[in-house]
């Protein structure tokens, strides 16, 4: 599932190439044609992420809002802009920059940046044909679209995702009330850790439920919990008003930090073992980016025991029964 990086990284693409202009809005699968209609010819004025969720919001005050849930991921196509302002962006966002042409004037071929849960860059060859012989643009949908955002330049399509609705403000804004805080949104960090300290130690659920629980603190998802809670060297079966108030506000500042990261990079490394060269191997090499994510049965990287995998709430928890404990 794609986690609050990817959906930040997301929002930040969205408003640099599709913020500020009229959009072509359509549901090529068909099953959001009314929310289309409702979008198509409007300006989009706004693209933010609150933990899983994105907001696009609308000149009528109309709010996209997504949710991708375990599969769904966006695909840009055309002149796809790297993301910029000082972050060090992934070789594939810096690309060079494709100009599309028209159907008379088209671009052999095209950019493809598929952002989910993970991000690869691709040339495709446009299947359609034009009027002189030339491959069309925009690019033809390529399986089920939920919807389809048009820039003229930039073609953003949504395929998969849980959720894909149009609210009014009023009730994005609810539906942003119900979520707990994300580092990348909240005006006061350390006052948001005082809230998240408050929603988990009150509580009787083993917090690394709790962690997952999106009205607890945004964005987290399944290696991102696994991760801080072995860095926290806490049991993640421990019950949240068991885990001191201290130990809850470092897991809660680590976060902070780690989202930070993944959307610089465009990819989750918690190791902070690893040295400039490992962190550069990491990057290549997804096997060497976690402490226990993913790794069930292979020797804990701190003490040799072998990593377990457990079920808790359905979602596979991996952890050290040595260091957590």
């Amino acid at each position: 599932m794609p986690e609050g990086h990817t959906v930040h990284r997301v929002a930040r693409q969205l408003a640099l190439d599709l913020v500020g202009r009229s959009l072509a809005v359509s549901s090529p699968q068909g099953r959001f044609a009314a929310g289309a209609a409702r979008l198509d010819g409007r300006t989009m004025t706004s693209a933010t992420a609150v933990g899983k969720q994105l907001f696009c919001t609308f000149d009528t005050a109309d709010v996209l809002r997504v949710h991708l849930g375990l599969y769904g991921a966006w695909d840009l196509y055309g002149d796809v802009s790297p993301l910029g302002d000082g972050e060090r962006v992934r070789g594939s966002l810096g690309a060079p920059r494709v100009r599309p042409g028209s159907v008379t004037d088209p671009p052999p071929s095209t950019r493809r940046l598929r952002m989910g849960e993970g991000e690869v860059v691709s040339t495709v060859d446009a299947p359609g044909r034009g009027r002189l012989g030339g491959p069309t643009w925009p690019p033809p949908p390529v399986g089920q679209v939920r919807v389809r955002l048009d820039s003229g330049s930039v073609v953003a399509d949504l395929r998969g995702p849980t959720a894909c609705e149009v609210l009014t403000a009023d009730e994005a804004a609810l539906v942003r009330d119900r979520l707990g805080p994300d580092p990348q949104t909240v005006d006061d960090v350390d006052a948001a850790g005082d809230v998240v300290v408050d929603r988990v130690t009150r509580r009787g659920v083993a917090v690394g439920q709790l962690l997952m629980d999106q009205a607890v603190v945004a964005g987290i998802g399944n290696i991102y919990r696994a991760e801080l809670l072995f860095r926290a060297r806490l049991d993640p079966w421990t019950p949240g008003r068991r885990v001191p108030g201290e130990t809850v506000r470092a897991i809660w500042q680590d976060w902070v930090g780690l989202l930070a990261d993944g959307i610089r990079d465009g990819l989750i490394l918690t190791r902070e073992d690893l040295d400039a060269a490992g962190r550069e191997a990491a990057r290549h090499d997804p096997t060497l980016r976690h402490w226990v994510y993913g790794r069930a049965g292979l020797p804990c990287r701190v003490c040799g025991t072998p990593v377990v995998v457990e079920e808790m709430a359905t979602r596979k928890l991996y952890r050290c029964p040595t260091c957590q404990r």
